[in-house]
């Protein structure tokens, strides 16, 4: 079974983070800041075209979709 990533979530469920590949030290401590890292869990509330809206832990956060394909469920 292939990995899921964030555009592939159904919204409304809790996933739990299990890599996030970004390939860039800044966004990667950014996104850890905001509480997105192996382990963590995860909701998607909505998909938009241009990406989705997350929740992580108490805060909803706009990722565009390449960022949301760098974060592996």
């Amino acid at each position: 079974m292939h990995p899921l990533n964030l555009t592939q979530a159904q919204a409304g469920k809790e996933y739990v983070i299990s890599a996030v590949h970004t390939g860039d030290a800044e966004l990667d401590s950014f996104l850890f800041s905001l509480g997105c890292y192996s382990g963590a869990t995860i909701t998607v509330v909505t998909h938009r075209q241009g990406g989705c809206v997350v929740a992580i832990r108490d805060g909803r956060y706009n990722l565009d979709k390449q960022l949301a394909a760098a974060i592996e469920l």
